[in-house]
């Protein structure tokens, strides 16, 4: 990048979805293949990179307990580091200590470094609020690409768009959401193949408001927590203005993978 923001209105912007690898209870290695992501996705000319939900610790896995750390902390700061060398938007999902809570959340990291935007996820699957306290507040970005909106996977669900919708009233026009996307250890993609719940979703919201949604899992096994057994598969998906499908990423425990999209004009949609 060149230092000149790209608006979102315009043609051209180039985001990166960074399919990565994540593995339970390893932060450090998890935090340098979201480096080497960020890195990948500067030498691809991207505005943004977005990356998986609760990449450093993996989402539920109960290395949380003793591991996880306050936002910004020792997690969030390599992340900032990287996205301020790569002059990039980066969005990633952490686990968040406050006190004696923990958070599933994600944060939006200007192209300074600095977190721009916190997000608490709100609807988190019942198993996992044994571990993960409830997010209660959702907030839009303005910035020189246009406004922004982060959100956590679940949040999507058909039975909470109304976060996504929430979010399209309050002017966003891109939806970015760091995600973990499991299935079975059995699962067989060419019989059942996933992806069709958020597809439905995603559309209905670019449809009413004219935004660009944006989901990110990770791939590999989950080795901990409540569903220790199954396998992240990515899948990855961008949905246009319209309903138009971008982009989806490959399906597999080691589909590891960078996805560039461009991001189409967007209009400012109607409530």
């Amino acid at each position: 990048m060149d230092g000149t923001p790209r608006s979102v209105g315009g043609i051209g912007l180039k985001v990166a979805m960074g399919q990565m690898r994540v593995e339970g209870g390893e932060p450090e290695r998890n935090l340098e293949r979201a480096t080497r992501m960020i890195q990948r996705a500067r030498k691809e000319d991207c505005a943004i990179v977005v990356l998986p939900e609760c990449l450093d610790l993996g989402w539920t896995h109960p290395a949380a307990r003793l591991l996880a750390e306050p936002i910004p902390g020792r997690y969030s700061v390599p992340l900032c580091e990287a996205a301020r060398a790569a002059n990039m938007y980066v969005v990633a999902g952490l686990t968040e200590r406050k006190g004696e809570r923990l958070y599933n959340a994600a944060v939006l990291i200007s192209p300074e470094g600095e977190i721009l935007r916190k997000h608490r996820k709100i609807n988190e699957l019942a198993f996992a609020r044994e571990l993960y306290a409830t997010g209660a507040s959702l907030a839009v970005s303005k910035t020189p690409l246009g406004t922004i909106a982060i959100n956590i996977c679940a949040d999507n669900f058909p039975n909470s768009l109304t976060l996504g919708h929430s979010l399209g009233r309050m002017g966003a026009r891109l939806l970015l959401s760091p995600c973990a996307w499991a299935v079975e250890a059995d699962h067989d993609n060419s019989q059942d193949p996933y992806g069709q719940m958020w597809r439905e979703s995603y559309t209905a919201l670019a449809k009413q408001y004219g935004m660009t949604v944006v989901g990110v899992s990770n791939v590999g096994w989950m080795t901990g927590g409540p569903w220790q057994g199954r396998k992240c598969i990515g899948c990855s998906l961008a949905v246009g203005p319209g309903g138009t499908v971008l982009m989806e990423g490959p399906y597999g425990e080691s589909a590891e993978a960078l996805l560039v999209v461009e991001v189409p004009g967007v209009q400012p949609g109607q409530g």
